[in-house]
């Protein structure tokens, strides 16, 4: 079996039980009712977008020491990819804020944070898309990857460096953090789907561009054989 085709079995398989935990085997929350069930996906949509700027810096960083094409692919597919779990971060969050605290967004540490985080990926994508010269998009996009990346520990320390209209974390978070075992564990899968779902979307998108780079380089190769006969 092929690795692709094993991560794709593991994804499904792994969302499937994610949906189940989330929906049937964790229990209502007390205070907050079924809408905390949003938390499950919430909280792993922010990891995956933690987890691809990640790879964009790593990527990036490689990058520029080796300059391989490789590197430069797999750091633009991260970051279409963790814009995309980052803009449901902003959706997911807002849409359990409202029950919660009466309003979708206030301008708190996190969620500002959170905000110029989808801002960084927008910009890298965007500079992507403005430069035509390869080799100046890929140096230029490598350099904007690792320096947006600096946003994350601003992030994940937002809540704990200041007091904010988010919660405080509920994993490592001092005395008196922590979750219900099957919350845990229904947190746990929720998170491993959604890893697996990156990687396995992260590795069809750097598949694509692969092959659209032979298709390029066919064309060229043809252009050339057609002007060499006239």
């Amino acid at each position: 079996m092929k690795a692709e085709n094993l991560l794709l079995i593991l994804t499904v398989a792994a969302m499937l039980a994610g949906v189940y935990c989330a929906f049937l085997y964790a229990p209502t929350e007390s205070s907050m009712g079924e809408v905390q069930r949003i938390f499950y996906f919430h909280v792993p949509s922010a990891w995956v977008s933690f987890l691809g700027i990640f790879v964009v810096f790593l990527s990036s960083a490689i990058f520029l020491s080796t300059g391989k094409r490789i590197w430069d692919i797999r750091a633009s597919a991260a970051a279409e990819i963790g814009a995309l779990f980052c803009t449901l971060v902003l959706i997911s969050g807002p849409l359990w804020a409202k029950p919660v605290w009466g309003i979708y967004w206030t301008w708190d540490a996190r969620l500002t944070s959170s905000f110029v985080l989808w801002l960084i990926y927008l910009g890298y994508l965007l500079l992507r898309r403005l430069l035509e010269s390869p080799q100046q998009r890929a140096r230029l996009s490598a350099v904007f990857g690792i320096m947006g990346a600096i946003d994350v520990p601003i992030v994940y320390m937002s809540n704990r460096w200041w007091r904010t209209q988010h919660p405080s974390p509920v994993l490592g978070g001092g005395e008196g953090s922590g979750l219900e075992p099957s919350m845990l564990l229904t947190l746990m899968v929720c998170l491993a789907a959604f890893t697996l779902l990156f990687f396995y979307l992260w590795r069809l998108r750097c598949r694509l561009d692969l092959s659209s780079d032979r298709l390029e380089a066919l064309e060229r190769h043809l252009l050339t054989r057609i002007q060499e006969e006239r």
